[in-house]
């Protein structure tokens, strides 16, 4: 019997189990989020110790499939790094996002705050299902979302608000300049 058998298949194996299912979900988690996002430099490398460590915890947990609590661990594990990955991935803030402001009252006023605090905004009228509106329509870094958003609370807090994520962009104040 190997350290690493001796190791798994003690009373702590169950424990390291999770740990390491806690570790190679989160990293799975990340990397199919930065994925989605175009992150051509860091899904593979991440990947790469997904793998490695998720080896280590199905094998460790196949080889003692005889202890509910192994198998307990791994489950856990599993729970609890998917968690774990989302929280990371959240506070990363990696990306941009598209806001739409629909506002009864504070469009104009809303759209200077906002070019104030430094970002790009596209205001323009509409009509409403009640009457006249304005449209402010703007692309943050996520990083900068909260920020953007309590501004928007400050102008008008019963602004219609509309958060996505865009998969690509061009130009525009975010990237004035062409990418090569």
């Amino acid at each position: 019997m190997t350290t690493i058998d001796a190791l798994f298949g003690g009373p702590w194996g169950p424990v390291l189990i999770f740990c390491l299912r806690i570790v190679d979900v989160s990293l799975a988690t990340v990397r199919m989020l930065l994925a989605i996002r175009g992150s051509r430099l860091a899904v593979p490398l991440i990947g790469f110790f997904e793998v490695l460590i998720w080896i280590f915890a199905v094998g460790s947990a196949i080889r003692n499939l005889n202890s509910p609590w192994h198998v307990l661990g791994y489950a856990a594990g599993f729970a609890a790094g998917n968690a774990l990955g989302l929280w990371i991935e959240e506070k990363l803030a990696v990306g941009v996002a598209t806001v739409r402001v629909v506002s009864l009252q504070g469009g104009p006023g809303l759209a200077g705050a906002l070019r104030q605090k430094g970002f790009g905004v596209t205001q323009f009228a509409g009509q409403g299902r009640e009457g006249s509106v304005e449209l402010v329509y703007t692309v943050v870094r996520r990083r900068d979302l909260d920020d953007l958003l309590a501004e928007v609370d400050r102008w008008d807090s019963n602004a219609f608000v509309s958060v996505e994520e865009p998969r690509r962009i061009r130009r525009g104040w975010l990237y004035p300049k062409r990418r090569k």
